[in-house]
């Protein structure tokens, strides 16, 4: 029974880790008076409960719309079109019986053409369409107020988010997210925590590339998501207070502090943001498991319950010098502290094939987890003239931290809760990555509308992953070396491109080419009781990477675009450390350290109707 009992449960763990929950599917239509389709109607998806916006879309040339992957829940509509009011759906109650809802058409109201007055306002809209990306302008949505990076991330167009903090780009995951031109180096739950940390309101556009330009770094098959934040230009001083709060099942608020100031060839800025969240997964789980034959062998329910609070600070400050009207030097010092505690209980009932519970196994465990980075830039930017010919520089220095301390404790019972065994586990999971990159951009206007850009840049990251673990017997502990584990990495990356852009009238052309060299190198350290295990391994490969962009306005409202490029998708050092990583008791996972890149060529056609829908086939 004990090996049955533990395949049983493996099973389940591992499934547990790697579950994702699927999305929902929403439709509908629009359509005007006499029936006929309303197109580029905005569509906004909100929460029943307090109007808040959760997605935002528009209608193509049928007058259609979806929402993918929305949870269970209370929702409204709201359409608005030029020369129609406004419309307000009924309460749209969306269960997860079905993972597919097709909504009724909804048809708009003539509104009157008579005006009392015209104000005119200076606005950028929410939504840019350029010839290599699309630019959402944080600002123009109001509701991003009190949001962080995340939650705007997961309104814009194209973009998902799933529980854990994973970011789809239409559809794939594994998308690169860069903070003011530069790649973040971080991934998974890492780069969610760091998202979650920077208020909205230090945000100024969001930059959505899916076949990035050759300026870009050409890792990553999903494209690239650039975070611009906001440097004020005003002179003298100003600043603003923000302060937000949100009540779910738990509370949850958001405050944060801008500060610029600006005088003569100085300027100054900061801003901090401080954010707590306490949230909580509950989880219920029925399985069966059958024979070959189809016949029942055993069947399991489990109810997990696991809280997690955690509280974010977020600081970046820095100055700008203005050494004459065509030369600035800049200085910038960001970081964040994220302190978080996880909880997790839940119950394991195995049961018989005729249901009759065999044993109980109950499980508890502790995490306490305390991120923390820490980021310096040096920055140069000198303009010859008026005509856009400009050298750029940047020398960054980043270090990130991870102190993670976790406890698990697994009982056994019999079916009358008479407690069998139990046994527990300690580990300690430090991680230091320590970031150096050095670039240089420069922009050439050429005759005709015509524009050429070129730069270098090199990066280097250091990696140390250490992974402690002790059986608890008591109030003894002993090393468990069959867990217990240190990685070291170290990877170089070198890089040049070329770029060329040009208006033809209505024909837009831009082309590029990057290339890359790639070293690195991973080494596994032994212990005293496996010096076997010490092992080492290195790769270095050269590529190159073109990308070409053509955009044609057909008409006032039409405008086509079509891309192609080169991209390559690099193993993270997790995926090469050959050693195991343990997650609990019943599951592990180990990464390979002869795995390749791999490579892939995308092609994307697009149209945009008025600037405002955009539909793509790539």
């Amino acid at each position: 029974m004990s090996r049955h009992l533990l395949i049983i449960v493996s099973v389940f763990f591992f499934q547990f880790v790697n579950a994702q929950p699927g999305g929902i599917l929403l439709k509908g239509a629009i359509s005007m008076p006499g029936g006929q389709p309303a197109v580029a109607a905005t569509i906004s998806l909100l929460k029943a409960a307090d109007s808040s916006l959760i997605k935002i879309g528009t209608t193509d040339t049928s007058g259609s719309f979806s929402f993918a992957d929305v949870k269970p829940g209370k929702y409204l509509l709201s359409v608005t079109a030029v020369n129609f009011r406004p419309h307000w759906s009924a309460t749209i109650d969306i269960i997860s019986d079905k993972n597919y809802y097709q909504l009724k058409t909804i048809t708009l109201t003539q509104s009157s053409n008579e005006l009392a007055g015209v104000t005119i306002v200076a606005r950028k809209p929410l939504i840019e369409q350029h010839i290599d990306r699309m630019v959402v302008n944080v600002d123009a949505a109001p509701s991003n107020i009190g949001a962080s990076a995340m939650e705007v991330l997961e309104k814009s167009p194209g973009i998902t988010v799933d529980k854990d903090g994973n970011i789809s780009l239409k559809g794939k995951q594994g998308v690169r997210i860069f903070i003011d031109g530069k790649p973040a180096y971080l991934s998974g739950e890492d780069l969610a925590n760091l998202l979650r940390n920077m208020n909205a309101s230090q945000l100024d556009q969001i930059e959505i590339m899916t076949n990035p330009p050759a300026k870009y770094d050409a890792s990553g098959n999903s494209g690239i998501i650039n975070i611009k934040t906001k440097k004020n230009k005003v002179k003298g001083f100003n600043g603003s207070v923000t302060a937000g709060y949100s009540q779910g099942f738990y509370a949850r608020t958001n405050e944060s502090l801008n500060l610029n100031y600006r005088n003569g060839r100085l300027n100054t800025f900061l801003n901090y943001s401080y954010n707590r969240n306490k949230s909580y997964n509950q989880l219920s789980i029925h399985r069966t498991y059958r024979d070959t034959a189809g016949q029942v062998l055993a069947n399991f329910d489990q109810v997990a319950f696991m809280p997690r609070t955690g509280d974010n600070h977020n600081l970046k400050t820095g100055v700008d010098f203005y050494a004459s009207d065509k030369t600035t030097v800049g200085f910038v010092v960001s970081g964040f502290l994220s302190p978080e505690n996880q909880q997790n209980f839940n119950t394991s009932y195995l049961k018989s094939s005729t249901g009759v519970v065999d044993s109980i196994v109950y499980s508890t465990s502790r995490a306490h987890n305390r991120w923390k980075n820490g980021a310096l830039n040096l920055n140069f930017l000198h303009r010859y003239d008026s005509s856009g010919r400009e050298l750029s520089a940047d020398l960054d220095y980043s270090r990130y931290g991870s102190d993670n301390n976790q406890l698990f404790m697994n009982s056994s019972f019999t079916p009358d809760w008479v407690k069998k065994g139990q046994t527990d586990l300690r580990s300690v999971l430090p991680v230091a990555i320590a970031i150096y990159s050095a670039k240089m951009d420069y922009t050439h206007p050429l005759k005709k509308a015509a524009k050429l850009e070129a730069g270098l840049k090199t990066s280097y990251v250091n990696t140390d992953n250490a992974a402690d673990y002790f059986n608890v017997v008591g109030s003894a502990e002993a090393v468990d070396y069959d867990k217990t584990n240190r990685f070291l990495y170290k990877e170089n990356i070198n890089a040049g491109y070329l770029n060329y852009s040009r208006q033809f009238k209505k024909l837009g052309i831009q082309a590029g080419l990057r290339f890359e060299n790639t070293n690195y190198r991973g080494h596994q350290l032994g212990n005293t009781q496996k010096p076997g295990s010490d092992s080492a391994f290195s790769r270095s490969y050269n590529n190159l990477f073109p990308t070409i962009y053509l955009s044609y306005a057909a008409a006032k409202d039409h405008q086509l675009g079509l891309s192609a490029g080169r991209r390559i998708d690099r193993p993270d050092y997790q995926d090469l450390n050959p050693f195991l990583f343990f997650i609990d008791n019943y599951t592990y996972e180990t990464g390979n350290p002869f795995l390749k890149p791999q490579y892939s060529n995308n092609i994307e056609l697009s149209h945009t109707y008025k600037g405002k829908i955009t539909t793509t086939v790539n």
